[in-house]
């Protein structure tokens, strides 16, 4: 038999058009070489324009999915996303506790591409204090990003993503990646930090449209080439580019948004045009 390929373990809600979510994770995991394993965190009723409902798992029931194969398949990384309830915060927070040599890729996502709510003000506090501490690399957008960093003493704080990622930082992860998808810029640039500041900035063409399920396509990719044994500041890259070719190539098979298409690569021949970027520190 031949060795297995690296094993991620996914914690995230599922996602039914197949975009975003569980869905996602397991498509981009397999895509990029990976195997992956889930644990689901919540249900949801949902197409490509936006969340209608959200129904979360037990706790206990996605401790024990997680324990299980835990203790039956040797786990190169861990990502989660949606976890959809304070239960499952602590659940997640606990499990992976007792796996600290393991890398643990965060995407706090807290609302839909529509801007449905995906998490509370309680289950932002949880994830700051119960996750935060525990992640290797934390994948916010900009918006995300402020919301993980407000200070909620002051209603006139507004910092700036800098700011942001010193902030989350602060609450003890490794690294941060602000996207910038969501800010009104030309170019998306996306800016990884850690504790002494800018580890590399990419800049990438802005496409036209709106994608369902970019953060999960690259929270998952980077997860995955982590679990290859790529460093964090090529595995940076090489997570960019792989999500901005599916991006690149997305797909509107319904009335929403559009898909990235994840297996661009067993599709398409000619992927020339793909941004350079030195990867050079920028201050």
């Amino acid at each position: 038999m031949t060795d297995s390929p690296p094993i991620v373990m996914v914690f995230a809600a599922t996602d039914p058009t197949g975009g975003a979510g569980l869905q996602a994770d397991i498509m981009t995991l397999a895509s990029m070489g990976c195997h992956p394993v889930s644990v689901v965190t919540a249900i949801t009723i949902q197409d490509t324009t936006g969340v209608d409902a959200v129904q979360p798992i037990d706790g206990e029931w996605v401790a024990d999915q997680a324990r299980c194969i835990l203790e039956d398949m040797p786990v190169a990384a861990f990502k989660v996303g949606v976890l959809g309830s304070l239960e499952a915060i602590a659940a997640v927070a606990e499990v992976v506790s007792d796996y600290p040599e393991i890398p643990l890729i965060l995407d706090p996502v807290l609302a839909s591409g529509r801007g449905d709510e995906l998490a509370s003000e309680e289950m932002l506090a949880a994830i700051r204090e119960l996750l935060i501490p525990q992640t290797t690399i934390v994948t916010p957008n900009s918006i995300e990003a402020r919301r993980l960093a407000a200070d909620d003493s002051d209603d006139n704080d507004n910092p700036d993503l800098a700011e942001c990622a010193r902030r989350i930082l602060e609450s003890g992860c490794e690294y941060v990646l602000i996207t910038g998808t969501h800010e009104h810029t030309g170019d998306v640039t996306n800016t990884l930090y850690n504790s002494d500041g800018v580890v590399r900035s990419d800049s990438w063409p802005r496409l036209p449209g709106s994608f369902h399920g970019s953060g999960c396509t690259l929270a998952s990719a980077l997860a995955a080439t982590i679990a290859n044994g790529v460093d964090m500041q090529e595995a940076v890259r090489d997570a960019q580019e792989y999500t901005w070719q599916s991006l690149k190539l997305a797909f509107r098979p319904g009335m929403g948004q559009h898909i990235p298409d994840r297996l661009f690569w067993a599709r398409e021949d000619d992927t020339s045009g793909t941004p350079e970027s030195d990867g050079e520190p920028q201050a």
